[in-house]
């Protein structure tokens, strides 16, 4: 399978797949992107890349997970071109895009390995119990090395002509040197051993790319398209158009993001945003691609085409996850390329030293070297962050819960301390006037007019509120000069002659205008939890300034806030404290309302990056809740940002590290859970398989351990890490601490 895009500039040097090798500079380059077979470890990665070197490729992505690579080439080298390189590798390009079960996609590899398999059987019961003639026994195990190492050996020699030493090569070397010293069946089992482990680990990562493509492909491939004259047709998705019109029937998938405009129905948004209950729709409100239509028909206007859907969106960040390597890998992939090298000349060492200084058997210590080089391999050692890695931002995204990529997994289970913002966050971001008075001698009228006008221009929460407000009251409003918002603060304007402000407490000390009678009653207001915001002239050369009227909102908190907050402690959270441009009063008794340990009002942007400093100061790792906008700069300050609600607004999914697609923190504390679950397995991991290559190469050397023995013990341990990893799979099942 094949696509291709035309690129305007050269390759980025910043991109996130960080399996990709910068070549050279090609202005005007083309992408193409392959399906492969055969791509299950990091070797095959290696030889892909060193075999796609070339002057006129830019850039090679492999991508493990997907089993896809990327080729930034120039536009006049061929397609056909690419497939021979990435062929002549060891892999195979998939020619169709059809998915085949592991069986059909391998047959060669399991005849082979099968037949490997039962030859090694035949010779060992011929050995042990017909006492057939050296000659046969050779011919069998020969055999059965050859069924065996017809997936191996190839890949040995592609390697050493690459100049590049990996498992298959010392695989290899000790089937050869086996042979060597006449030890026919210790070479047979070596081979199938290998070769077996090979395929059950490629088994286990085709399991795990087939949970990652059921969250890739919840989108169908058709559409109902409703023609203007009434008829229906099914269409690709990708022919239908923004502002066309299609029809969801009940049982559906949504297949593009569009407005209903005629009918109801309960979406089913589990899919796409880890919701378990259906959520009611109807005209005017927007569907989203890969949600389900559980009852009535629906018919909606197209707002994005395909490629600019939500879960386009969300996929695209998941295969970038999945390219975005943990601290832990990183440590590991440059240890195994010291580590390999070093082996192979310690192995040598192991072969002549004895024999040369202590006058031992060159035979034994032939052998003992070629055990030590099987248990050295780093297969597992490898294989154990990536794994893990992946399986975790699988699942986490099948719950809702988008992480771009293993470095933030990693912080997220670092978590010690969490600040987030109180409007939209903490509470439900809709709030509503609850107190109004007109101050000194000013009329209703006048006061809300001016805030209806000033107002009007903003999108802020407060805003909307006061504009719904004062338009229940019939005012009207009038044209504004001037507008300009004060950051944290409020807006001003110029309305007619005269200046005009509306915003919060602080924006009125600035501004003189308070006096003794409106702190009193700032404070009755400020102590009842509500929001103010204040309207009035604002001083100017022949005018005082005065406050024209007060107007009290108030935003109760989301529900299940408080539970949140409490699973976030269960998890480990040490403090989780608020953030918020709002008075500090309120901000203390929301704080106090929902459980949380701390608040902080009256902060600008900047007075919110210094608070995330001061609590990375204390506990080092500090993530940031916002809406991934507004909060912008504390985002980009902590350790990982985490925007709320991301299935409604695409700059959240842009602007933070980890993306909670609906408004329920309580995804949070899960998926902090599931973090540290993954630190713990990865750690488990990288120690198991170290620990299993000390024991081995101990038992090795000093003659304790065959190389079958080590061919079982470096495969087991792969496939034990490999089986551990996929525990990361589920996370419904999870419970947090009492």
């Amino acid at each position: 399978m094949e696509k291709t895009e035309h690129q305007d500039s050269c390759c980025n040097a910043d991109s996130p797949k960080v399996e990709s090798k910068i070549l050279n500079h090609i202005e005007g380059s083309s992408v193409s992107t392959f399906a492969v077979l055969g791509m299950d470890c990091a070797d095959e990665i290696a030889a892909i890349q060193k075999s796609l070197t070339h002057s006129k490729i830019a850039k090679v992505t492999a991508n493990l997970m997907t089993s896809q690579v990327s080729v930034e080439h120039d536009p006049s080298f061929k397609k056909e071109e690419i497939v021979a390189l990435i062929n002549k590798s060891g892999v195979k390009v998939q020619e169709t895009s059809r998915q085949l079960s592991f069986v059909a996609a391998n047959k060669n590899r399991v005849i082979l390995v099968s037949l490997s398999g039962a030859l090694l059987v035949i010779g060992l019961i011929c050995q042990w119990f017909l006492e057939l003639s050296n000659a046969w026994l050779f011919s069998i195990y020969l055999a059965a090395t050859l069924t065996g190492g017809a997936l191996i050996f190839p890949k040995a020699v592609r390697a050493l002509k690459q100049r590049s030493l990996d498992m298959n090569v010392l695989m290899t070397m000790a089937a050869v040197g086996a042979f060597a010293i006449r030890e026919y069946s210790e070479a047979a089992a070596v081979v199938f051993l290998f070769s077996l482990a090979e395929m059950l680990e490629a088994f286990s990562v085709a399991r795990a790319r087939k949970a990652i493509r059921e969250v890739l492909s919840i989108t169908p491939q058709v559409a109902t398209l409703v023609a203007e004259n009434g008829n229906i047709s099914s269409t690709p998705v990708e022919e239908i158009t923004v502002g066309q019109k299609i029809l969801i029937r009940a049982g559906d998938r949504v297949p593009l993001d569009a407005l209903i405009v005629e009918g109801s129905s309960y979406l089913n948004q589990a899919p796409l945003t880890g919701e378990s209950q259906p959520v009611s729709k109807g005209v005017g409100d927007t569907v989203l691609a890969g949600t389900v239509n559980e009852s009535g028909s629906l018919t909606a206007i197209v707002s994005h085409g395909f490629k600019d859907t939500k879960i386009a969106g969300v996929i695209r960040l998941i295969e970038e996850a999945q390219s975005k390597k943990a601290p832990s890998q990183l440590f590991v992939d440059k240890f195994a390329k010291i580590y390999t090298p070093i082996v192979t000349l310690v192995a040598l060492l192991v072969f002549l030293i004895p024999p040369l200084l202590f006058s031992q058997s060159w035979d034994l210590w032939f052998y003992r070297s070629l055990v030590f080089l099987v248990i050295a391999c780093p297969c597992a050692l490898v294989i154990a962050t990536p794994v893990s890695v992946v399986s975790a931002l699988t699942a986490l995204a099948k719950n809702g819960v988008l992480v771009k990529g293993g470095v933030y997994l990693e912080a997220l289970g670092k978590l010690r301390a969490i600040a987030v913002d109180k409007t939209g966050t903490i509470t439900e971001g809709r709030p509503k006037v609850v107190s109004e008075k007109t101050w000194g001698s000013s009329k209703t009228k006048e006061f809300m007019q001016v805030a209806l006008s000033l107002e009007k221009q903003s999108n802020h929460p407060l805003a909307k509120a006061v504009v719904e407000f004062c338009e229940s009251k019939h005012a009207t409003d009038s044209p504004v000069s001037n507008h300009k918002v004060i950051p944290g603060k409020g807006v001003e304007g110029s309305i007619g002659s005269h200046h005009y402000f509306a915003g919060n407490h602080k924006l009125a000390h600035e501004l003189n205008v308070c006096s003794p009678e409106v702190e009193k009653y700032l404070q009755t207001l400020e102590d009842q939890a509500q929001s103010v915001m204040i309207v009035g002239h604002k001083p100017h050369s022949g005018c005082e300034g005065e406050i024209l009227g007060i107007l009290g909102l108030a935003d109760k908190p989301r529900e299940g806030v408080g539970k949140a907050i409490e699973n976030l402690h269960r998890v480990g959270i040490k403090e989780v404290l608020i953030l918020s441009g709002d008075n500090q009063r309120t901000v203390d008794s929301i704080a106090k309302i929902v459980g949380i340990d701390k608040g902080r009002g009256d902060l600008l942007p900047e007075d919110k990056v210094f608070e995330i400093q001061s609590l990375t100061k204390q506990y080092l790792y500090v993530g940031m809740v916002g809406d991934g906008i507004n909060d912008a700069p504390a985002l980009a300050q902590a350790s990982i940002g985490i925007a709320m609600g991301a299935a409604g607004t695409d700059a959240a999914i842009e602007t933070a590290d980890i993306a909670l697609m609906t408004d329920d923190l309580g995804q949070l504390a899960r998926a902090i859970q599931h973090g540290r679950k993954t630190l713990g397995i990865i750690r488990f991991n990288i120690g198991f398989a170290l620990a299993i290559k000390a024991v081995f190469i101990g038992l090795g050397v000093f003659g304790l351990s065959n190389l079958w023995l080590a061919v079982a013990a470096d495969m087991g341990a792969s496939l034990i890490v490999i089986a551990n990893s996929l525990r990361l799979l589920g996370m419904n099942s999870e419970t947090y601490p009492s």
